[in-house]
């Protein structure tokens, strides 16, 4: 196990399966204490912490954050302060879009207001409540990294997208905004944008290795995260305000 992050505490949004959970796993091998967020699986998300307590020795908890919710989100950074004295790193990471499924791809002439709301209310306001009350705390402790995840969908129009894109648009201009009100106190906002990445509910719904064409490849969970633990680490110093693209080269195309 590393030390890169040893006394460090990082909330995860979506923190239970994905992204996150790569991401969850990933930090806790360089030492750091976590709080793993999720609105609907909770039970997966306490499981998951148990088990990098055990493996690595670090802290960890699961908590229960729908970031629609802004009580929701101002209880998750309390109990993160409560149970680990400060917050260190944020990566804001739970978000809903078109797969197919739950939500489906369609033109904007077709998207029906519910789901345009329930898009927006997760990617962008979610992601507005959780820099809010993060930054209330990371200014109080004069540091902190945050680090959000938008999408090339953000970047690119995409056809079917027609919720999702301007969510992530959005989100990136909301995290230069944090980047720029806060530089000076020493907080660092970043933004990733994943392409497609397998392994993620969005996803493994509409995507396999034999049905797409990328420049480099689909992307795993694995990938994105060692794009979060650069953008924490001492190696980013002098990065803020900036949009990663981590896609397999989609946004050439």
């Amino acid at each position: 196990m590393g030390e890169k992050f040893k006394n460090k505490t990082a909330i995860i949004t979506g923190g239970a399966s994905g992204i996150g959970k790569a991401t969850a796993v990933a930090l806790a091998k360089e030492g750091a204490n976590l709080v793993l967020a999720t609105s609907t699986i909770i039970d997966r998300a306490k499981t998951l912490a148990m088990e990098l307590q055990n493996q690595y020795g670090v802290g960890a908890i699961g908590v229960k954050c729908d970031v629609r919710n802004e009580s929701d989100v101002e209880k998750m950074v309390g109990e993160a302060v409560s149970q680990f004295g400060n917050i260190d790193i944020a990566f804001n990471n739970a978000g809903v879009g078109p797969d197919g499924v739950t939500i489906p791809l369609a033109p904007l002439h077709e998207v029906a207001e519910n789901d345009w709301k329930w898009v927006l209310d997760v990617d962008l306001t979610g992601v507005f409540f959780c820099i809010k009350h993060e930054l209330r705390q990371m200014r109080k402790q004069q540091g902190g990294c945050i680090i959000t995840t938008a999408s090339t969908a953000g970047l690119k129009p995409m056809e079917g997208f027609g919720a999702y894109g301007p969510a992530k648009a959005g989100l990136i201009q909301l995290t230069k905004a944090a980047a720029v009100e806060n530089v000076e106190i020493g907080i660092r906002c970043n933004v990733i944008c994943p392409g497609p990445t397998l392994g993620t509910g969005m996803a493994s719904r509409m995507f396999s290795e034999e049905n797409g064409d990328m420049p480099l490849r689909f992307g795993k969970p694995e990938d994105i995260a060692d794009v979060v633990l650069m953008l924490c680490s001492d190696a980013a110093a002098h990065i803020t305000g900036n949009v990663i693209s981590a896609d397999g080269g989609l946004d050439i195309l």
